[in-house]
Order: structure tokens, then sequence, then C-alpha cells
């Protein structure tokens, strides 16, 4: 009996001595205890969840390296892979997981637009149903806060900036010419259709590292990934036809669309101030294809347009219209890829191939212009943890531009610019907290025209201040090489910069978004010439400068009214520039200081009709009075525009669309043209710069053509 005793209690001793006590104490990172937080053993039924005051403890007979987790809603989960004896008196502080619904995230200086957009200003619909705009990405961006109407042009000036200023990329990829050719005081178009495009971020300024060549903003358009279906797209209008078409098969799919638009038939029923020879007409294409692999996606995307007309228009310095006779044949394709490679990176690459030819007859000087450009990208992003994301890549641009000029005394001058520009970049967003998220990025390049490295600083801090509103500030330093009608004269130019500072709110709740944003702009470097315009034998030199300084304000609400959608947008600009010739630092004849746009949409069901109103208000501009000693003294008077349109659901599948541009006929001015000699009064004459039309009417008919008959051109509206 005493032996049984003495080995029993020999094996309750040793089993004693088998178990281990893990122990510890869980808080957040303010040291704030967790309870019930689940602490255990991965791979065994040994644990505990933490008491009020976040203190655990518990035994275990396992031993050697184990792994504890200790995990909690809101919190990231906590491993620990050691020896179990090592896991006593425990100090765990958990971090707060990042929720992608809710959290903060960095938006100063950026607009989205996409169904992949977690704070919408305008999604894509917009684009194409905002009256006025007649379909145009560019014109629909217009009614945006920081851009500038400038009725002749058409392009989108921002912030003080030229439309030059702002560059657009295709699925990440560079466009070196986004718009169509037009006669003078006719607003231009972007190339490409809006319907191929899935998503839309805009920058007014403060964009990533990832991007560059432009001094005041970006617009990135996202090509569909994969069409929900196989359709048929139908359009007669009455400035032209269109068809499109997409097919799917296996995994690949490729979408086509065809337009043409001539101008002759309109301009028979309404006549402009022009004397047409051969009036406007554009031939275009673009086709997307798409083959999903088992790691990810390839496109394909490529545009054609061809552009031609002859138009004589009057000139103050000449007596006779001036002829001008352009053909403009553009091509632009690309290709990305995207990818998930080994420990979760992610690889995005392709470049792109742009040619674009001018043939251009101007009075009796014959012009002709191509450019050649490529741009080629990789970059690598990789999400470490819900805290921490990597973008880093490079990258290379590259153009050749040739133009040969011969008068009608047959003097021939013949340029040429070659552009090339590697470049290297990385950034990083750190998530603090749902409230406070920190994005930071260097941009490094070398300049081949001025053999110049350049280097550029962004970052981006942003921090919720409640569950529905939020602050940001954006700080960056950007260069764009000069232009080529200033390269093609003086070759050793240096890129012109700009640092932005931006301070943004932001308030969502409930289809209701209001931002407001304030910013500052200095230019340097920027290009000056003498003389009238710039030529051969001009003086050039980088010793302007500048700056841009203003508030932004957008509100839009689709919930408060019913079946109504509106948004509002004001912009206060003050800016001033040294440069082209000017005499002093003044106001730029492309800016304004007040813009001001209201967009509204209403739904009628029983009439089965969206009506839509675009009113656009842009405060005069200045120019040169040349019957005055001051410069740039004086200012146009107000820019007014309406744009109203109609929607008419035919039938399922079919849409009738009607479109005013103008229809009280504002007799807008974008300025005055001074002849370049005084009169025998001692008097410079001078004649207003108006729109080639006052109103602008389109009608169009569009026809999807689907087995899925739930589909239908409401979706469009």
């Amino acid at each position: 009996m005493k032996q049984f005793i003495f080995f029993t209690a020999l094996l309750f001793s040793v089993c004693a001595h088998a178990q281990t006590t893990i122990s510890g104490k869980v808080t957040d990172h303010k040291g704030i205890p967790i309870p019930g937080a689940n602490v255990f053993l991965v791979g065994t039924y040994d644990g505990t969840s933490t008491d009020i005051d976040g203190n655990f403890s518990f035994s275990t007979s396992e031993e050697g390296s184990q792994t504890l987790s200790i995990s909690f809603m809101a919190f990231e989960t906590y491993e620990l892979k050691e020896d179990v004896r090592q896991m006593n008196q425990l100090e765990v502080k958990l971090k707060e997981a990042i929720n992608t619904l809710t959290g903060v995230t960095l938006t100063a200086g950026t607009f989205e637009a996409g169904d992949n957009a977690k704070v919408t200003a305008l999604n894509t619909l917009d684009i194409v149903t905002t009256a006025g705009a007649v379909g145009d990405v560019v014109g629909a961006l217009q009614t945006l806060p920081g851009t500038s109407t400038v009725a002749e042009d058409g392009r989108l000036f921002v912030r003080g900036g030229e439309a030059d200023e702002t560059q657009i990329f295709i699925d990440g990829i560079r466009v070196f010419t986004p718009y169509n050719t037009s006669p003078n005081n006719s607003p231009t178009r972007g190339r490409y259709s809006p319907f191929l495009f899935s998503g839309t971020s805009f920058s007014t300024g403060g964009y990533s590292a990832e991007y560059g060549e432009a001094l005041s903003s970006v617009l990135l358009l996202n090509t569909i990934n994969e069409p929900e279906e196989e359709a048929t797209d139908i359009s007669i209008m009455s400035i032209g036809a269109g068809l499109g078409n997409t097919q799917i098969w296996g995994e690949n799919s490729l979408s086509v669309n065809l337009s043409y638009m001539n101008l002759a038939p309109y301009l028979e029923l309404f006549p402009d101030r022009n004397e047409w020879e051969k009036p406007f007409q554009v031939a275009s294409g673009e086709a997307v294809y798409r083959h999903k692999l088992d790691n990810g996606l390839f496109k394909f995307y490529s545009a054609f347009d061809y552009t031609n007309f002859a138009v004589n228009q009057r000139n103050i310095n000449y007596e006779d219209r001036v002829k001008y006779d352009i053909t403009n044949k553009n091509w632009y394709s690309n290709f990305s890829y995207k990818g998930a490679l080994k420990n979760d990176w992610i690889l995005s690459t392709g470049a792109s191939l742009s040619l674009s030819k001018n043939d251009m007859m101007i009075i009796d000087d014959a012009i002709d212009q191509t450019e050649t450009a490529y741009h080629l990208k990789m970059n690598l992003k990789k999400k470490f943890n819900s805290h921490i994301k990597l973008n880093t890549g490079i990258e290379y641009f590259s153009s050749n531009y040739e133009q040969d000029f011969q008068d009608e005394n047959n003097f021939q001058f013949t340029s040429e610019v070659q552009k090339e520009l590697p470049v290297i970049f990385a950034e990083t967003d750190i998530f603090f907290t749902n409230k406070l998220a920190l994005k930071a990025g260097l941009r490094t390049s070398y300049d081949g025209v001025s053999d110049k490295i350049l280097v550029s600083p962004r970052t981006s801090l942003a921090y919720k201040t409640g569950k529905n509103d939020q602050v940001s500030f954006a700080y960056g330093n950007f260069y764009q090489t000069a232009a080529n009608s200033y390269l093609q004269y003086a070759e050793n130019l240096k890129p012109q910069q700009a640092q932005h500072y931006i301070l943004n709110y932001q308030y969502t709740f409930d289809g209701r978004i209001f931002r407001a944003e304030t910013y500052y702009k200095k230019y340097d470097d920027l290009v000056k010439f003498d003389g009238l315009y710039p030529e051969y034998g001009s003086d050039f030199s980088n010793n302007g400068a500048g700056y841009a300084t203003g508030l932004d304000v957008f509100w839009r609400d689709e919930k408060t009214f019913k079946n109504v959608d509106y948004w509002v947008s004001y912009s206060y600009l003050d800016t001033k520039r040294d440069f082209r010739n000017y005499e002093a630092e003044v106001m730029p004849n492309f800016a304004a200081n007040h813009n001001f746009s209201l967009v509204t949409k209403y739904w009628i069901n029983d009439l089965k009709s969206q009506f839509g109103f675009t009113y656009s208000f842009t405060s005069g501009r200045p120019y040169d009075d040349r019957n005055t000693t001051e410069f740039m003294n004086a200012k146009t008077k107000s820019y007014n525009n309406i744009g109203l349109n109609w929607a008419y659901l035919v039938s399922q599948q079919q849409i009738l669309f009607v479109s005013v541009t103008n229809p009280l006929g504002f007799k807008n001015i974008s300025g005055y043209q001074y002849a370049d000699a005084p009169n025998s009064n001692g008097f410079y004459d001078r004649q207003a710069v108006r729109p080639n039309a006052d109103s602008f009417v389109f009608v169009g008919f569009f026809w999807t053509i689907s087995s899925n008959k739930n589909r239908n051109q409401l979706d469009n509206l």
C-alpha cells in the first residue's frame, strides 16, 4: 500500500512539472486594457480570454517553440513564436486594424469617379450625362472646382495653370496627344470615348509620386477590366454615327467603338461665323482586348483618329480671311499587365506608343509636324499589412518632334526636338490608425534636354476628425519639360517647376459630399521669350516665375430631393505670372478670379425621362489693351453659359437624347485680338474673340442590342 501511494505521488509530481503557465496583459496602443480578447496556442485547445483588466493566464503541457495568437475585433491579430517557457508575464499591445470602408483616406487634391472608389465625387455615368458636356470627359470635369472655363480652347485649365500642365494617362500609361485638332475659337474635345472606361481619378494638385511631367494636375482613365456581357451599341447623331460591339470568349474579350462625325449637314441648318471650304470631319476608332490569366489581367488598348477641315477666318491683321487647311492623323496604343507575384507582391507594367502627324496650310505657309513618343513603365506594390503599403517603380519617356516650315517665298526651316526622361519613384502609405494616415514619396528623374537630375518629394497627411469628415494636407514638387514650341528654337531650356501646398476638408454622409480645399502654388523657371511670337532668333530664358492661390468648394446631394441629383462648384483664384513675352507679373489671359458651376439632373418616372441643367459662370478674364500704357490692364465681361439636355427612354434598350448649349444666346467674349501696328490715328484696331457659334444643338438616338434584355440605355442616364 505504501508503494502504491509513493508511485501515485510521483506520477502527479511529474505531471505537475510538465505543465507550463502562459500569462500576460493585453492593451491597445494607448495602454487601455482590452477585455475579452481571444488568447490561445495555435494548433492546440489550450487558451483563454482576457479579463476586465486585460489579463490572461492558462497552463499548457506543450513544450518547445509554439505560436501564441491573440485576437480581438477591430484589432490586428498578434502572433508570438518562441519557447513556451518564455511566454510569461507578457505585455502585448494590439494594433488597431484599418477598416477600408470607414477609415481615413488620402484625398487632398483628388476627385475619384468609379464604382471602385471609396469616396466618389462623380461617378462614371455623370461624365456622359452632364448637360453641356456632350459626352466629353473633359467637358464634364470642367464642372468641378479648381478648373477654369476657357471656352475658345476646351482643354483642362487647372488652378491657374495652362492646359499643357495637365497630363492624361490611360491604365497608368501616358497619352501624349489627348485632344482632337480643332479650328481657332472652337473648343477641342478629348479623343477617347467615356464608354470604355470604368473609373476616373482627377487630381487638381499634389498628386502621387508615381506620376510626373505635369505642373498642375493629372487625369487617370482606367479601361473596363471585364465587360458584363456581349452587346452591340448603335448611335445615330445629328453630327455623325457610331457603332460599338463587345465579344466574350473564354478568358478573352474585345470591345470596339467606331465613329464618324461631319459638321457639313449641321452647318447647313446652323451656320456659324466661319467660311468653310471643307467642314470639320473626324473618323475615329477604339479597341480594348483583355485576357484573364491565372494570376493577372493583360489588356491592349488602341485608338486612332483622322481629322480634316479647311476654314477661312477673320483676322484683324489681314484684309481677307485667313485660310487654315489642317489634316491630323493620330495613333495611340498601349498594353498593360497587372498580376500577383509571390509573397503578396503585385506587378503592374505597360508601354504606350503615340504617333501624331499634322499637315497644315496657313495662308500660303506649309507646316508639317510629326511627333513620335513612347512610354515604358513597371512598378511593384505590396501590402505588408493593413498599416503599410509600398509602391515603387521605374519608367522611361521618349519623344521625337519634327517640324518642317516653308513659306510662300520658299524659305524653309526644319527643327527637331528629342526628349529622353528615365525615372525612378517610390512611395509608401502608412495608416497609423483608422484616423491618421500618411503618404510619402520621392520621384527622381534625369532630364536629357537640360542634362539635369530632378528630385521631387511628395507627401500627404490625412486625419479623420469625425465619423463622416476628415482633413488632409498635401505637399509636392513637380517638374515639366519645356514645350516643343519652345525647344525647337532653344535646345537647352531647363524644366519648369511648381510647388504645391494643399489643405483639404471633406464631409460625406448618406449620398452627400462636401469638400473645401485651399492651396498655394509657386512657379519657377517658366519660359520667357521676346517678340510677339516664339520663333527662330527669339531670346529664350527660364527667368519666368509666378504663383497661384485660391479656394475650391464642392457640394453634391443625391438624397434631399426625390429623383434629383445636383452638385455645386465654386472656385476663387488669385494668380500672377511673368512668362512668355509678358512685360510684368500679371494674371494670365486664361485665368479668372471666380468660377461657378451648377449641375442638376431630374428623373421623371412617368415620362421615362431625365432632364439635365448646367449653368456655368466665369468672371472676366484679363487682356492687354494696346491703346493704354499699362500691361494686361483690362478684363472681358463675365462668361455665362447654360446647358440643357433631355434623355427619353423610347424602349428598354433605346434612348433619344437631345442637348442644347447656350440656348439663351449669351454673347460671350474670350478676349480681343489687336492689330500688329497702329492705324493712321495712332490707335490699334481690335476685334473680339468669340466662339464660332454662340449655341450648339445635339440630337442622338442610341440603341443597345444584347441578349440580356434587362440591360438598357437607362444605365447611361
